[in-house]
């Protein structure tokens, strides 16, 4: 009895984690398995998304959000972009959410140029 509680008592913290990042492009959040939660923060990002204006200032956006699921940096010429992941759908439903599931939202020198495929083709 005495190795049974012992055992659950170590293995409590491992199934507490909320957010595993994975080397190849995935990330896997707690709420996505849960039902119905990764449903809201989906449709909760699509719509602060959606009231976005151009030439909001990076950090208010950080502000307004949650943890994105990826991020990435790049200089181009005398820029400085910025993109920010946040998950608004889910193809695959396997509990890991990959950047096809979500949306860019583009930053050039901290503020908004736009989202979506169409603002990532601006900087590549």
């Amino acid at each position: 009895m005495k190795k049974l509680l012992l055992v659950a008592v170590l293995a409590t913290p491992l199934l507490s984690g909320c957010i595993v990042a994975v080397s190849d492009g995935e990330v896997e959040h707690g709420w996505v398995n849960n039902s119905g939660n990764w449903e809201r923060t989906f449709q909760d990002n699509r719509k602060k998304i959606a009231q976005l204006s151009l030439g909001t200032n990076y950090q208010s956006v950080l502000d307004s959000f949650d943890t994105p699921e990826f991020t990435e940096l790049v200089k181009k010429g005398e820029n400085v972009y910025q993109v920010l992941y946040f998950a608004t759908n889910s193809k695959h439903s396997d509990g890991k959410i990959t950047k096809d599931e979500c949306t860019p939202l583009v930053f050039k020198d901290a503020k908004l140029i736009g989202f979506g495929e169409s603002a990532m083709a601006e900087i590549l």
